[in-house]
């Protein structure tokens, strides 16, 4: 991977992800820190029982979400559609980048909540 050189911008994004993870985390929900920082889609992320629900990957926020909101959030324009580089776009994965980072922690509460159902989904069954 190549170094960063010095006249490159920092990642302003990491910090902004740190914040949402650090109140998100509170939830008792939320698996460990030692589970959450596991990796998903080649970035760090938060879990629930073991499934990713949201990271940071290049300066944006990505969160699994239904797909009826993600398609509600991208027809808004408050978001896109995850493409995680092999150009398939995955349908219940939402991208705000920084200029939207007001709706990090909304948006992260939101695939939390979706998560957990879907943990509990399968436990009932």
């Amino acid at each position: 991977m190549p170094r960063k050189s010095a006249r490159q911008a920092p990642d302003v994004s990491e910090p902004e992800f740190a914040r949402v993870a650090a109140t998100i985390s509170k939830d008792p929900r939320v698996d460990s820190p030692e589970v959450a920082r596991a990796k998903g889609f080649g970035s760090k992320g938060l879990k629930v029982a073991r499934k990713l629900f949201a990271f940071e990957s290049k300066g944006r926020l990505v969160a699994k979400l239904p797909k009826e909101r993600v398609d509600e959030l991208v027809s808004s324009g408050k978001g896109e559609r995850f493409d995680p580089g092999h150009g398939r776009v995955m349908k219940e994965w939402l991208t705000i980048d920084l200029r939207g980072k007001a709706l990090w922690l909304g948006v992260a509460r939101e695939a939390l909540e979706f998560a957990a159902r879907g943990t509990l989904r399968r436990i009932d069954r």
